[in-house]
């Protein structure tokens, strides 16, 4: 799942994406509100934290035009602690829910997670490909009733595949959907993560559910 972190305040910045990072997220920092409003036009996010307080432009008018742009990824904005106004001016110009600093880490997560579960626009709690169920808010897979235990990078590169059932997703959208925006490593690791796949979903019940397609990607069939 891929997230959007728009706060200025860089050393809580770093330690949010550390912590998402592990819990599965491939996170984009912006230290402003241009940035970030640039950002969330120019990629595709689950989710977007979006601090209130921020340089050149704060997070109601990032919100309001995302909005009006009809971006309808779901926002969480974080206010200033009991600002009353600061939580009724969030929702009035369209984000979804709001947490007041200073914040529970924990509580951040599951309001992350029961948005991500809503999603931007209707759509189901899992993704069903075959017997195969994939529940991104939950981190969970199973293949039938057998639970699949999958790292969060192993988790992004499947669910990647998952939101396109029988299309070819290429490398490079499976690296933008489950690495941040700021990795320049080898584009081949995408490989390792198919491999290790194959391994978990596939190879123990008899599937080929994972399809390379030689030049062009890779397909996740039923």
């Amino acid at each position: 799942m891929r997230l959007l972190l728009v706060e200025d305040e860089k050393r809580l910045a770093d330690l949010l994406k550390g912590g998402l990072a592990g819990e599965g997220f491939a996170v984009d920092i912006a230290h402003d509100g241009r940035d970030g409003l640039w950002m969330a036009g120019e990629n595709a996010y689950d989710v977007i934290v979006l601090d209130v307080m921020l340089p050149r432009m704060n997070g109601y008018t990032v919100c309001a035009r995302l909005r009006d742009a009809e971006n309808w990824t779901p926002i969480l904005m974080l206010t200033a602690k009991d600002g009353v106004h600061d939580e009724a001016e969030a929702l009035d110009t369209g984000a979804d829910d709001f947490l007041s600093k200073p914040f529970s880490y924990v509580v951040l997560l599951a309001r992350l997670r029961a948005l991500i579960r809503r999603g931007g626009q209707a759509r189901p709690v899992s993704i069903t490909v075959g017997d195969l169920t994939i529940d991104p808010a939950g981190l969970r897979c199973r293949r039938g009733e057998v639970e699949i235990p999958l790292t969060p990078k192993e988790f992004a590169v499947l669910h990647g595949l998952a939101r396109r059932p029988g299309e070819v997703v290429s490398k490079s959208e499976l690296l933008a959907q489950a690495w941040d925006f700021s990795y320049d490593g080898d584009p081949n690791i995408v490989e390792v993560y198919i491999s290790a796949l194959r391994r978990k979903i596939d190879s123990p019940f008899g599937r080929s559910s994972l399809v390379t397609v030689r030049g062009a990607g890779y397909r996740l069939e039923a």
